[in-house]
């Protein structure tokens, strides 16, 4: 198990690059992550939903996903309510206050899902979630160190130095653990150094001396590497990927895509194919004035569609689409999922919002009406002539089902994943190049052979800095899944 002193202590990406590194040392390995909490989710070949980032991970270890790597995904929808997904199926709405109880009742069902993985693969590499010693939350965790004691898994725990206090945040939360799950840490592993690893020895030294635990490896800040697949927001910072000295500079004309920056934004790996576009330059909006010089703009999907859109008028966002769209030479507008639900004439929402009828921003014929099932599945398209694969989560049924007239300037589709497809993205930034006068040269490098190359760089990250047969010898001492300590 890999657990973090802290959110956004790198336990995703390190949990991905082991995947890739036992994967390529043909070790048959699998991700699992007890309990999410995101609003980006990844379908399954059986139509289930689990989080983005376990998705990337099995990407990682090669092998397909399953309901199973992911029992539990809570997507929020309030403040203090979230959609509540168990073994990819959503069956309610669950509230912060009273998930405890709840929780405890999703026990059996996290440690069977595990066990059941376990029983098929030679390595099963789990992520935490949060902090590991949340001592106001442990008599409910489903996801850290509870469930390594009771899976009988042996756990490291990553901490980010970047941060500062890596040494009070490694000591505090192996002190604050009761000694039962204290047990379960076996190693540390200090993540996003910048300089030279022998000015930590002392501290690392007096670390292992206090706490008896050992530090298994000092992984190097990754600098400028661009992370794909990420599950809680996407880096926009650099407009367009990193690349090597020798490669292509990007035009001096760059196609500019405008994001509007939804409060409930769902499913932002919709963007990483043109974030890897050297000749798209991509950045998010938030007001009018950052959607006034953009060529393409693109309305992503939403896990609150109805509440998103009232977000986009109270900015006056809607006024600014309205007005780019009836310039014949303004830009060309894209709707994703909840997206093209907004661009429509009307949304029924009498099951997400409970709003009833709601006007939609009037600029595509479109009517969308919300009703179960929800559908979660997989599908295949061929728009422009293109090959198309993505994948829907919507409660949303729009009619018609897609907008996607050639040449028409505002289209949409609830295909999650549609600008994955090489053919169609590079026909559809290339005809608003054409259209707006930009340059445009398509990434020579597929969007497939990228996400790999990503994976492969991760795992050269940590086989350059973690003992990682030391690793596998850690992980055989887990107990076996018939003799597990339970909870």
């Amino acid at each position: 198990m890999v657990v973090g002193t802290t959110s956004g202590a790198g336990k995703s990406t390190l949990t991905s690059a082991l995947c890739r590194a036992l994967a390529r040392r043909g070790v048959d390995v699998a991700p699992f992550k007890a309990q999410n909490m995101s609003n980006h989710s990844a379908v399954t070949p059986d139509g289930g939903e689990i989080g983005r980032a376990q998705a990337m991970q099995a990407l990682a270890a090669r092998v397909e996903t399953d309901r199973r790597m992911g029992p539990v995904l809570l997507k929020p929808s309030g403040t203090r309510t979230s959609h509540l997904v168990v073994l990819g199926d959503e069956v309610g709405v669950a509230d912060a206050v009273g998930y405890g109880e709840r929780a405890r009742v999703l026990r059996p069902v996290v440690l069977e899902a595990l066990q059941s993985l376990r029983s098929e693969h030679e390595v099963v590499v789990l992520e935490g979630a949060g902090g590991a010693a949340e001592i106001n939350l442990l008599d409910r965790d489903l996801v850290n160190l509870p469930l390594a004691a009771a899976a009988g898994v042996p756990a490291v725990l990553v901490v980010d130095i970047e941060r500062g206090g890596a040494f009070a945040a490694a000591y505090g939360t192996w002190a604050l653990l009761p000694e039962r799950l204290r047990a379960c840490l076996r190693g540390f592993v200090v993540n996003s150094f910048r300089g030279d690893v022998t000015l930590l020895e002392p501290g690392l030294r007096d670390l292992e001396e206090r706490t008896g635990v050992p530090v298994l490896g000092v992984l190097p800040h990754l600098g400028d590497h661009l992370m794909l697949g990420v599950e809680d927001s996407l880096d926009l910072g650099a407009t367009v990927a990193p690349r090597r000295a020798d490669a292509r500079a990007e035009s001096g004309r760059p196609v500019r895509v405008a994001v509007v920056r939804l409060p409930h934004l769902a499913n932002p790996s919709d963007l990483d194919p043109l974030v890897l576009e050297p000749d798209v330059e991509l950045r998010w909006a938030t007001a009018p004035g950052d959607l006034a010089d953009a060529d393409l703009v693109i309305l992503p999907g939403s896990r609150a569609t109805v509440a998103d859109l009232a977000w986009l008028r109270g900015r006056g966002l809607d006024r600014t689409l309205e007005t780019l769209v009836a310039d014949p030479d303004g830009p060309f507008v894209l709707g994703l999922c909840a997206g093209y639900q907004m661009l429509g004439e009307v949304i029924v929402d009498e099951l997400e919002s409970g709003e009833g009828r709601v006007e939609g921003l009037g600029l595509l014929p479109v009517t969308t009406v919300f009703r179960a099932p929800k559908t979660v599945r997989r599908t295949s398209l061929t728009l422009d002539g293109q090959a198309a694969a993505g994948y829907e989560i919507r409660w949303g049924r729009p009619d018609p089902a897609l907008w996607w007239p050639p040449g028409a300037r505002v289209r949409g589709t609830s295909l999650h994943g549609v600008l994955d497809a090489d053919g169609l993205r590079h026909s559809v930034i290339a005809g608003v190049a054409a259209a707006r006068g930009r340059e445009f040269t398509p990434s020579p490098v597929p969007y497939a052979d990228a996400l790999d190359a990503h994976l492969e760089h991760l795992a050269d990250w940590v086989e350059a800095s973690l003992d990682i047969p030391s690793l596998l010898a850690l992980a055989r001492t887990a107990a076996p899944v018939d003799a597990t300590p339970g909870w």
